[in-house]
């Protein structure tokens, strides 16, 4: 019998505009792009240049510290344009698809007769490397070193999450030719967090099975649930969806970077599935699906707590598995602001009279913050929501004062921003929590090195 976790802390933020289980394939993208600060601790030297002719697999930067550490061309097509921001801070490379799609083979070796090293080798030169990250720091992985153990999760608990039994139905065989490659990474095991409410059959892998409210789905609780990580050791990170990437790879003998996006939110008409690719423009894929209206909206590349706003000229992020469109709020007008007694209105606390309405009752919630930054209140809102083995305000106020001892005890090692998203949600201090983290996380990084 599968393990199981129940998860008690934590928080379901009932949303409108869930997606519903059907799929419809998005018109083909005029651009793609591929956006390095998808890939956490990467350091981008670009290997391309405007007027180049490039296959799906072709590689378009490396990291300045791991030659052999790729992120290649979701598409093939030409270079169009390689967009910077300060400093000279490459923000975009801009590619322009041909009509017909070719991709760069990479052969189809026998999995079952490859050494580790092969493996890794075949994965950092088809760019699928980089879709794994590492604890600690929360950043791709370091090929040079080898994991204790490596974590998939294969559901997420975040607010309008796409279905991974839904998506992964039809992709099994991948699947588990992913969970097989990634056996050849480590020496210990490849667990696998499984939701109760989702089910995925688990082969090539040991699967734990997850019962609670968000963020069950976050791979850092499931570590932290399995087996935590120690200051020396190493993990491995995965999306069971970015899963499907390596596992194409070794099936196909090419890259497949087709994505199944939940396009959601509650100015969307008709949530559902879109198949589209890594990079497409959020237009291509959202078109003909946001509701007409005069008000302003906000655009998200993932889900309403740890995305990145975006807008629709702009593109999918390469992690990403969800657009979410919600309100942006800024022409709201309320009667007594704040103190109104709406009963439409969301609130963690019974600060607002929803509450008597249940559980499952939905809400359309814009994008404003309905407050301002002050300091920090020592109030237990961050425990509730918080599953971890770990005291989360105390491990912000270390962090901010960067007293690496209290950081190091207080298990910073462990943490990654999205495991803050929701104390983020309910925090009455307002402040940017995710930010703060991240802010943290890569000082120490920079500090140990």
């Amino acid at each position: 019998m599968d393990h199981i976790v129940k998860i008690k802390k934590g928080l379901d933020i009932q949303l409108q505009g869930a997606p519903a289980p059907r799929i419809s394939e998005a018109p083909s993208s005029s651009l793609y792009a591929i956006i390095p600060d998808n890939f956490m601790g990467l350091t981008p030297k670009i290997i391309v240049k405007p007027g180049d002719k490039v296959l799906a697999g072709t590689p378009i930067l490396h990291d300045k510290s791991h030659i052999d550490m790729t992120v290649v061309s979701p598409v093939s097509g030409e270079i169009v344009a390689i967009e910077r921001g300060e400093r000279r801070k490459v923000m975009r490379i801009i590619i322009k698809p041909d009509v017909n799609q070719d991709a760069l083979s990479f052969g189809q070796p026998s999995l079952d007769s490859m050494s580790g090293d092969e493996v890794k080798a075949l994965l950092l030169k088809s760019g699928t490397f980089a879709f794994i990250t590492q604890r600690p720091y929360d950043i791709v992985a370091n090929p040079d070193t080898t994991p204790r153990d490596i974590f998939v999760t294969a559901f997420d608990s975040a607010p309008l999450a796409p279905d991974y039994t839904f998506i992964l139905k039809d992709e099994m065989q991948h699947f588990e030719t992913g969970l097989k490659a990634l056996s050849k990474l480590t020496t210990g095991k490849v667990y696998v967090g499984v939701s109760s409410k989702q089910p995925v059959e688990v082969k090539n892998g040991t699967a734990v099975i997850f019962d609670g409210p968000h963020p069950a789905g976050n791979v850092g609780v499931q570590i932290n649930h399995i087996a935590p990580v120690n200051k020396g050791e190493t993990v491995w990170t995965m999306n069971a969806l970015d899963l499907l990437f390596i596992g194409r790879l070794f099936d196909k003998g090419c890259v497949d970077f087709s994505r199944t996006v939940a396009v959601t939110g509650s100015e969307i008409n008709q949530p559902h599935y879109i198949r589209s690719r890594v990079g497409a423009s959020i237009d291509s894929i959202t078109h003909g699906l946001v509701k007409p209206a005069e008000y302003e909206r906000r655009y998200i590349s993932g889900n309403v707590l740890t995305g990145v706003k975006t807008d629709t000229d702009g593109y999918l992020g390469a992690i990403h598995s969800q657009i979410t469109v919600i309100p942006e709020g800024n022409e709201c007008n309320e009667f007594l602001g704040w103190a109104s007694l709406n009963p439409r209105k969301y609130s963690t606390s019974h600060s607002y009279f929803s509450w008597l309405m249940g559980k499952k009752k939905q809400y359309a919630i814009d994008a404003r913050i309905r407050g301002g930054e002050r300091a920090i209140i020592m109030s237990d809102e961050y425990d509730r929501v918080f599953p971890m083995d770990i005291y989360p305000e105390y491990l912000i106020k270390a962090i901010i004062a960067f007293d690496i001892d209290k950081m190091e005890s207080l298990g910073i090692y462990e943490i990654a921003p999205e495991d803050f998203a929701l104390c983020e949600f309910v925090d009455t201090s307002k402040l940017e929590l995710q930010k703060i983290v991240r802010n943290g996380l890569d000082r120490l990084m920079k500090e140990m090195n």
